[in-house]
């Protein structure tokens, strides 16, 4: 019988180390659901509304609302909800999620026609063709000049899920280079962006509308808030309390990405957002120095990964979550 009781031993801890890693897992297409509803992919986790891939009426695509632990509001809802509380109301063109860069083909894609600093020659993003692959949705989209010329366009796979509460983005972009070369230009304004709750910044602006800032942050080097702006990181993480819940938002930048780790556009009002193009303004070397050529037919990719989470960065263990998704 003694050999019975090892065998069920073995076998029962077996079983706790599985299910252990199941938890951390990121589950599968089958929790996910995602529906096109004509000018969006509205997105949803276990039947709870996740997010919305807005892909008309906007000059890029965004994804609003993002909700997540508790079903809390992890990004701001101005331009597209205005007179929220607490809620600043600057740089419009700032949309909750996106991905765009300001000087790409001569052209600027991060201002848009409306924002009184935008100045000429913007242009929009427009999808050309939607998929949605289970828990993906497979995005392919035109960048335009202000003349309607496209001067190159994408395909972006963005991926949903869930880790317990947590949940995450996966967002994939492949730029291709029409028949020319291809130059991404070397500024600050760009790329892989997010604006979060206001109540994640690290500073208030009463002028503006935001009374209440208790965020705080830090980068995969130790740096922390302020600081960050310019700097190199594999993942930043901001945290903060929304509506009585701590709760996070860490971006990974993955090893594979050129110029990896990358610099980050990271602000105390909320703004947050990878650049692997902005080396002028991040290092002071001389303007230029940051572009990058695609030449003409060829791709260039990124990976980055946004987890919306419990806690702070130490809670959340977000340098292992890092490496999870870094493999």
């Amino acid at each position: 019988m003694l050999w019975f009781a090892m065998f069920r031993s073995l076998c029962c801890a077996a079983l706790v180390f599985c299910f252990a890693l199941v938890s951390r897992l990121p589950v599968g297409a089958e929790d996910v659901k995602i529906v096109d509803d004509g000018d969006k992919a509205v997105v949803t986790i276990d039947g709870q509304p996740f997010t919305e891939y807005r892909y008309q009426g906007y000059a890029k695509p965004i994804l609003y609302p993002v909700l997540g632990p508790g079903q809390k509001s992890m990004t701001r809802h101005y331009p597209m909800q205005k007179d929220v509380d607490n809620e600043a109301s600057d740089h419009p063109h700032h949309k909750s999620i996106w991905y765009t860069h300001d000087e790409v083909a001569g052209v600027r894609f991060w201002m848009e026609n409306g924002d009184g600093k935008a100045g000429k020659n913007v242009g929009v993003q427009v999808q050309s063709a939607m998929e949605i692959d289970g828990d993906t949705i497979i995005s392919k989209n035109d960048w335009k000049n202000g003349d309607g010329e496209t001067v190159c366009s994408d395909t972006r796979r963005i991926r949903f899920g869930s880790v317990g509460s947590d949940r995450f983005i996966d967002y994939a972009v492949t730029w291709q280079a029409t028949s020319e070369d291809l130059v991404i230009g070397d500024t600050k304004e760009g790329t892989m962006g997010i604006r979060t709750n206001p109540f994640l910044r690290l500073k208030a602006d009463p002028k503006r509308g935001n009374h209440t800032a208790g965020g705080h942050s830090i980068n995969s080097e130790g740096v922390k808030d302020r600081a960050m702006w310019g700097k190199r990181a594999a993942w930043v993480d901001y945290w903060g309390e929304i509506e009585g819940k701590e709760v996070g938002i860490a971006i990974f930048d993955h090893p594979s990405n050129p110029r990896h780790p990358t610099w980050w556009h990271a602000r105390d009002y909320g703004l947050i957002a990878a650049n692997p193009f902005g080396v002028n303004h991040f290092e002071g070397k001389p303007d230029g120095s940051g572009d990058m050529v695609v030449p003409a037919g060829k791709t260039l990719s990124f990976r980055y990964r946004f987890l919306f989470h419990e806690g702070d960065f130490e809670k959340a263990d977000i340098q292992s979550r890092y490496q999870e998704f870094s493999k």
